[in-house]
């Protein structure tokens, strides 16, 4: 490719950079062997990042296995130029623009996709400039949490960007939803034979740990929706119209992240377009199958949620009606007193029973009798 020609002169450019990244590799190879720390690129990476630097890993692979040595980005790809079946993989965290910028340059990726994968608000999509495809993935966890209110944190998602080269695969991480040392040190050692299959087999493995999470957070929620549908039909509580509403929210957010997936693995996974080696597509129609499920999944919660948000606006209109029948009922039988005492509280001089010495209490013996009988008729309709 023309952007690898121009990397040894790029590589001069920053020599001063790549001599204090070896000046500062040995010191910290010795203090890994006073604490007993097996890994010197590991601790290399962790100073980078305290540094100030997005860069958290950065590997070169030969023949599937990564090289040892600490490699700056322009370096491995200088060495991954010079060799046979060699890539690079490098791993970076949030990288503000200046420094993806300095990378764009050395890796030769294009504008537009750098600025993607700075700002991080795009979805799902797989995109082509040139021989480097760029792949977006939206990354999801579970956030747990005692109990659903109106602002529980459900799902918590990020983004993932991938740029798939000949010889390199940069994948760049916002948010802490899914990390890639996990995904990194499986590929290096238990299955190291996938990595011989190229950049590829990297953007692979990431896609199938995104694939996870969705499948992992789908569990999840559906133990949630259990809980909330129980406590819909309780007798005891209700789950309050807030909940259920937050949890529609929460699961449209995860929705976003999963169904838009499915058309870049469609596309990978196509045996016409051929994006990918052949070993590496049977690979990505298992994690398009996981995806499926996912989906199907999101779409019948989605379902469930909407029923059980209907139910619960049934009850409280319902519950509502209980309550006017109730208010009708007392106001009946206070009707009762409000009418007998207004008729005796008039004051003619000629009115039945005025004069009776039983007049008053005769009264209110009737009053009595009339608001008992009100009483049972509406008991056993069941408006009290």
């Amino acid at each position: 490719m023309s952007e690898h020609d121009s990397v040894p002169a790029r590589t001069r450019s920053i020599g001063v950079n790549r001599s204090l990244s070896r000046a500062w590799a040995a010191p910290v190879r010795a203090m890994n062997r006073f604490l007993g720390t097996a890994d010197g690129a590991s601790a290399t990476n962790r100073l980078r990042r305290v540094d100030g630097s997005a860069v958290v890993d950065c590997g070169l692979y030969i023949d599937g296995k990564r090289e040892p040595g600490d490699f700056s980005p322009d370096e491995a790809l200088r060495e991954a130029c010079a060799r046979e079946n060699a890539f690079v993989w490098l791993g970076l965290h949030e990288p503000e623009q200046d420094e993806m910028a300095d990378i764009a340059r050395i890796y030769g990726l294009h504008e537009l996709a750098v600025e993607d994968a700075v700002l991080a608000e795009q979805r799902p999509k797989l995109e082509q400039f040139g021989t480097v495809h760029f792949l977006v993935l939206r990354t999801a966890r579970y956030v747990p949490h005692g109990e659903l209110t109106e602002t529980s944190q459900v799902v918590e998602t990020g983004q993932m960007m991938i740029f798939i080269g000949e010889q390199f695969v940069i994948t760049v991480r916002h948010g802490d939803a899914s990390e890639l040392g996990s995904v990194r040190a499986d590929l290096e050692t238990e299955r190291a034979a996938l990595l011989e299959q190229g950049p590829w087999a990297v953007a692979y493995a990431v896609t199938d740990r995104v694939v996870d999470l969705y499948v992992e957070v789908a569990d999840q929620v559906e133990a949630d929706l259990d809980i909330i549908e129980e406590g819909v039909f309780s007798r005891d509580s209700a789950s309050p119209i807030q909940a259920i509403y937050q949890m529609k929210r929460e699961l449209v957010e995860f929705r976003r992240a999963v169904v838009p997936l499915q058309r870049p693995l469609a596309t990978i996974t196509s045996t016409t377009i051929r994006l990918a080696p052949k070993e590496i597509r049977r690979y990505f129609r298992d994690v398009q199958d996981h995806l499926t499920r996912t989906v199907e999944q999101v779409s019948s919660y989605d379902d469930l949620l909407n029923s059980i948000l209907q139910a619960r606006l049934a009850q409280v209109t319902v519950d509502q009606n209980n309550d006017m029948r109730k208010i009708a009922a007392w106001a009946g039988i206070s009707a009762v007193w409000t009418a007998i005492a207004g008729i005796y509280g008039m004051n003619f001089v000629h009115m039945p029973e005025k004069e009776w010495q039983y007049g008053y209490p005769g009264v209110i013996a009737v009053m009595l009798v009339i608001s008992v009988l009100l009483y049972r008729a509406f008991r056993r309709n069941g408006w009290l």
